[in-house]
C-alpha cells in the first residue's frame, strides 16, 4: 500500500478480510435512520462495515450529511469506513472531492466511467479524479467491463459487458486505482432470470492482484442466493455492495408505523428492521467477531 493510504479506513478493513477469508457488508444509507441502523449492527457483531451513500444522498445533504456519517462511523467501536457508490457525474465527483480537499473526506469513492465506449476512454476519464482522490488519502473503486441496469438514482446504463480479466492489470495500472469492481454476469436492479455469475473471473482477477493491495468489490447483489454470495466469498470477493435488502424492508417498517405509532417509537422500529438486515449480512459473509 503507498504512503498516501496508511490508515485509510477502507483499505485496512477490506485488506484483512481478503487476507483471511470472509467478506464485507457495504450497506447503502439513505437517512441517519440508517446510518444509525449500520452502525447499530456492526458494533453488536463485532463486525467491520462500510457505510455507503449513492452520490443523489450525497447533492441530497452535501458536506452536513456526509460530516454526519463520517463522526457515526468512525467513533464507532469498530471499523466502519464511508464510502461513495457509483460517481458517474462530474457535478458529483467535483463535489466529493472538493469536500475532501476541504477535510471532509470519504474514506473512498468509486469512480465509474464504465459507460465509456472502450477501456481507453474509462481510464482516460477516470485517472485525474484517482489522482485528485490519492492526494487527499481517499482510495478509489473503478469499474472494469459494465454492468447493465440502474436504481436510486444512478444513471441507467446498457450493453453489459464482462470483465476481461487479462486486462486488469493494465486497467488499475492506467487509472491508478485501488479496488476493482467487475462485471462477471451481475447487474443492477432486479434479475429477470437466476443470475449466473462468472466466477472464473473471480478466481483470475484474486491471482492476478493477490498480495498487491486491490480488493474486488461486487455490485448487483439484490436477490442473490445466499449461496452465491458465499462461493463469491470464497472466490476473492472482499466487498458487497448491498441495496434494497436493507431498504425496503425499512421504507416498509417506517411507512406503516408513521401511521399508527408516535414518531420516535416508528423510527426506532424501522431503524432496528434495517439493522437486522445487516446482522443477516454479517453472518453470512462470517465477518462477525473480525473486528
Amino acid at each position: 500500500m503507498s504512503e498516501s493510504f496508511k490508515g485509510n479506513r477502507t483499505l485496512d478493513i477490506l485488506l484483512k478480510a481478503e487476507k483471511e477469508g470472509y467478506g464485507i457488508l457495504a450497506q447503502t444509507c439513505y437517512d441517519a435512520h440508517s446510518v444509525i441502523g449500520l452502525v447499530r449492527a456492526a458494533e453488536r457483531s463485532k463486525s467491520p462495515a462500510i457505510l455507503q451513500l449513492f452520490p443523489v444522498t450525497l447533492a441530497y445533504g452535501k458536506g452536513p450529511f456526509l460530516q454526519f456519517c463520517l463522526d457515526a462511523a468512525h467513533s464507532a467501536s469498530v471499523p466502519i469506513a464511508v464510502h461513495l457508490d457509483h460517481a458517474t457525474d462530474k457535478e458529483h465527483l467535483e463535489l466529493a472531492v472538493g469536500l475532501a480537499e476541504q477535510g471532509i473526506a470519504f474514506d473512498s469513492i468509486m469512480v465509474d466511467a464504465s459507460h465509456a465506449e472502450t477501456d481507453e476512454e474509462n481510464i482516460e476519464e477516470a485517472r485525474p479524479w484517482v489522482e485528485r482522490a490519492r492526494k487527499v488519502g481517499v482510495a478509489v473503486e473503478v469499474e472494469l467491463g459494465r454492468l447493465e441496469g440502474g436504481e436510486a438514482g444512478l444513471r441507467m446504463i446498457s450493453g453489459a459487458k464482462l470483465t476481461d480479466p487479462a486486462k486488469a492489470d493494465t486497467f488499475i495500472t492506467g487509472t491508478g486505482a485501488t479496488i476493482l469492481a467487475p462485471s462477471i454476469g451481475n447487474l443492477h436492479g432486479s434479475y429477470i432470470n437466476p443470475p449466473n455469475f462468472n466466477q472464473e473471473i473471480l478466481r483470475q482477477l484474486r491471482t492476478t492482484f493477490k498480495g498487491r493491495g486491490v480488493p474486488i468489490c461486487l455490485h448487483g447483489t439484490d436477490e442473490l442466493p445466499d449461496e452465491l454470495f458465499k462461493e463469491c466469498v470464497k472466490s476473492g470477493v472482499s466487498k458487497f455492495n448491498v441495496n434494497s435488502w436493507g431498504r425496503d424492508p425499512y421504507v416498509e417498517s417506517l411507512t406503516a408505523g408513521l401511521k399508527s405509532k408516535p414518531f420516535p417509537d416508528a423510527v426506532e422500529e424501522a431503524t432496528e428492521v434495517f439493522a437486522k438486515v445487516c446482522d443477516r449480512f454479517f453472518v453470512l459473509f462470517d465477518s462477525v467477531g473480525k473486528a
